[in-house]
């Protein structure tokens, strides 16, 4: 006999979204290719890289407290800290903090997260749309309590 794994849902339930625990991931990578910045002008871009590199897992989750609307608008505040990282990490490549393999690893990390984001916004426009369909037609949300796993 075959055991069922059970999905154990956390309390908040930001933790259960893929995208959030990428971004989670970015932030960290990010805090672990430069260690030690040499000197004030590589600090400051570090700083700034690391905080739009949280502010991306930041906006996810406090998003996902909000209505599907504002979540909406938050998931497009990460995207927006997304195109941050990118020139910071530019700027990185340039200054010589990042070698070419951690220039294009970021790359690759903010475009999956980019198209993550994506997805989950379209999924989340196409619910309202759903939504307001039934609503227009007197029917009940069928989509109310629909899982995200993005």
């Amino acid at each position: 006999m075959e055991q069922q794994e059970e999905k154990v849902v956390s309390f908040f339930r930001f933790e259960d979204l893929r995208v959030y625990g990428k971004a989670a991931d970015y932030a960290s990578w990010v805090m672990q290719q430069v260690s030690s910045p040499r000197n004030d002008a590589e600090k400051v871009l570090l700083q700034a890289f690391c905080r739009s590199a949280y502010d991306i897992a930041l906006n996810i989750a406090e998003g996902s407290s909000r209505s599907k609307t504002q979540f909406d608008h938050y998931l497009k505040i990460a995207k927006t800290a997304i195109r941050e990282c990118v020139v910071y990490s530019e700027m990185a490549h340039k200054l010589g903090m990042f070698g070419d393999g951690q220039f294009e690893q970021s790359r690759e990390y903010l475009m999956e997260l980019t198209r993550m984001l994506g997805a989950l916004i379209i999924s989340l426009q196409r619910n309202a749309e759903r939504r307001q369909v039934h609503d227009d037609e007197g029917d009940t949300d069928p989509y109310a309590n629909e899982e995200m796993s993005y």
